[in-house]
């Protein structure tokens, strides 16, 4: 009776906690003296990760961003961010085979909201104007990332 009310209630999360587990900016362009009127090109690669806690039903979710701007009329870097921001999480009423994509996609969505305006705030005050990033598509990098899998598992299978 408990687990058939469990799952009439429905998935259940909880933040209790985030922070930056790591965070590096570095001002390339200050440090070299580039001028200030040159046009951006940012670039911006996610990864992400999951991992269960030593508590029952807690689990801590991870995005890593890797923020690159370089001038886009040549090679000069201007700045490089890279941060490592994590949540901690308290999930109920999940099943196992639907975690693994609820802790790669719905915990990640739960956290960006802060984590942009971290970038935001980091950039503006490194002396650019404010990197406010768009929405990251957290399902459409999870399905990319499996189809990767699945296709870097595929040789093997043959051989």
């Amino acid at each position: 009776m408990a687990d058939a009310e469990a799952q009439q209630q429905g998935p259940q999360m909880r933040v209790l906690g985030q922070f930056i587990r790591d965070m590096s900016f570095e001002n390339i362009m200050a440090q070299k003296g580039a001028p200030a009127d040159v046009t951006p090109d940012v670039q911006v690669q996610v990864n992400l990760d999951a991992k269960k806690r030593s508590t029952e039903g807690q689990y801590e979710t991870s995005i890593k961003l890797n923020v690159t701007s370089k001038a886009k009329d040549g090679d000069a870097t201007l700045f490089v961010l890279e941060i490592d921001y994590a949540g901690i999480f308290h999930i109920d009423n999940v099943p196992e085979e639907q975690l693994h994509p609820f802790l790669l996609i719905e915990c990640p969505r739960m956290i960006f909201p802060f984590l942009r305006r971290i970038v935001s705030d980091v950039t503006r005050d490194g002396g650019f104007p404010p990197l406010n990033l768009e929405n990251i598509d957290f399902l459409a990098l999870y399905r990319n990332e499996i189809a990767r899998r699945q296709a870097e598992d595929a040789p093997k299978m043959d051989a």
